[in-house]
Order: structure tokens, then sequence, then C-alpha cells
């Protein structure tokens, strides 16, 4: 269980990738806008009944049980907010074709390295709920796990197609196009795994960094996922699958839970 909850986002970014040995051009529009929303409304749920009240409900021994979970959810918007400014900020359409002009392989490695990095904090996010799946003391279940790792996998598949099929159309092979895609998303398992065995050492953090994943979760959502899906046509379908995803999360992850 705790294998598949790491390696199922990866698999959405390698299955991404994958589609640049099947489709010509790219993703069809109005399937990408759909798994934009949706993967946005599995997000958004996740934060909420996985992630803030599970950190509300561990700090019941502190005086006020509020401050893990705002103070971990700006601290994670924060450090989101921060990696944005550092490296290239990601929106599909712009920089996929401006980031594929002059040197290919100096600006796919820039592309391939920006896109990793945004990957760490989800991983961060799986390896936190997790851990808090691993401690009898939440009520996080991993089932609601799972379904949080389908969510991001969801995510995932476009940003890997998004850097294997313009790859492709600048005249690299199919197979590089493909490996530099899957790479992109392998970090998130390794941080995964990382905040899970950190996690188990400082337990007592946990509050906090349940809510930190929550605010690197929304800041994703926010700022990457419902831009991403509201541009151009078709916006009403991403509507409809954010709505669709934030119910099927919210009724599974209270059912498990």
């Amino acid at each position: 269980m705790l294998a598949a909850g790491l390696l199922i986002p990866f698999a959405g970014t390698m299955l991404g990738s994958a589609m640049v040995f099947f489709m010509r051009n790219k993703i069809h529009e109005t399937f990408e806008k759909f798994l934009l929303g949706f993967a946005a409304g599995v997000m958004l749920a996740a934060s909420i009944w996985s992630l803030m009240l599970p950190s509300i409900e561990m700090a019941d021994n502190y005086t006020y049980k509020f401050v893990p979970a705002a103070l971990g959810f700006l601290l994670g918007i924060g450090f989101l907010l921060v990696l944005d400014t550092i490296i290239p900020h990601l929106h599909v359409e712009s920089k996929t074709q401006e980031g594929l002009k002059g040197s290919k392989l100096k600006n796919a490695t820039m592309m391939v390295f920006a896109v990793t990095l945004h990957n760490i904090p989800e991983g961060m996010v799986i390896g936190v709920t997790l851990a808090a799946a691993l401690n009898s003391s939440t009520n996080i279940t991993f089932a609601s796990v799972m379904v949080l790792a389908a969510g991001i996998a969801l995510q995932n598949f476009p940003e890997g197609a998004i850097i294997s099929m313009p790859l492709k159309s600048e005249g690299v092979s199919k197979i590089k196009a493909f490996l530099l895609g899957t790479l992109s998303g392998a970090v998130e398992p390794i941080f995964g795994l990382l905040t899970v065995l950190l996690t188990s050492i400082v337990i007592t953090a946990l509050p906090y960094l349940l809510s930190f994943a929550a605010g690197a979760m929304v800041y994703v959502v926010v700022e990457e996922l419902i831009p991403d899906s509201q541009t151009g046509k078709h916006s009403n379908i991403a509507t409809i699958g954010l709505a669709i995803g934030f119910v099927i999360m919210m009724i599974l992850d209270i059912y498990f839970g």
C-alpha cells in the first residue's frame, strides 16, 4: 500500500509522457480541460478533508488548536510562492512554445528542471498523508490516500504529455522525449518516501506538516490548475470536472474516513 501510494502519481507522469508514442500533436483540448478541472476538485477536497481537518483534530492538546492548521497552511503557501519566484513559472502553452526556441537541449533541460521542482511538493503531500495514515492517532485512511494519489496522477498526466509532445514536434526522438517527461515525475516517489521517513521521526510536527501540505496543494490549484483550465475554450468543461472531482473526493474521504 505504501509503494502504491508513492508510485501512482509517478505513473500518471509516465503515462502522460507515453502519449508521445500515440498522438501526433497534443492531448485533445476538451479532455485536457476536464482532467485539469477534475484534478483541481480532488485536490481542493483533499486539502480540506484529508489534511486541514485532521490537522485541527490532532491539535486537541494545543491551547489554540487552530495554530498548527493556520501556520502550516501559510507556510505551505509561502513555500510554493518562493519556489515559483526562484524557478521559471510553468504555464502550459506559453512556456512550452517559448522554451523550445534556440538550443533544444538547453531549453529542454530547463523545462524538465522546472517541472521537476514543481513536482517536489506533490511528493511531499503524498508522503505526509501516507505518514498520517500509518499513524493510528489520525482518521486518515489508506483509501483516501489512494484517491488523493489518483487525483495527483490525473494532474501529472497532462504535465508529462506537455513535456514530451512539444519535444517530439521539435525533432527530439520519441524515446528521448518520453524519458525526459518521465524524469520530471521521478522526484515525487523519492520525496514522498523521504517525507514518510522524516514524519515518522518527528511525529509531533504532523499537524503542521498536514496543513503545510494543504497550503502547497491549494497553491498549486489556484496558481496552476484553475488558470490553465480556464484559459481559452471549453472552460465550462473544466468547471464541471472540478465539481465532479470535488464531490467524488469528498464522498470517498467521508465514507472511508
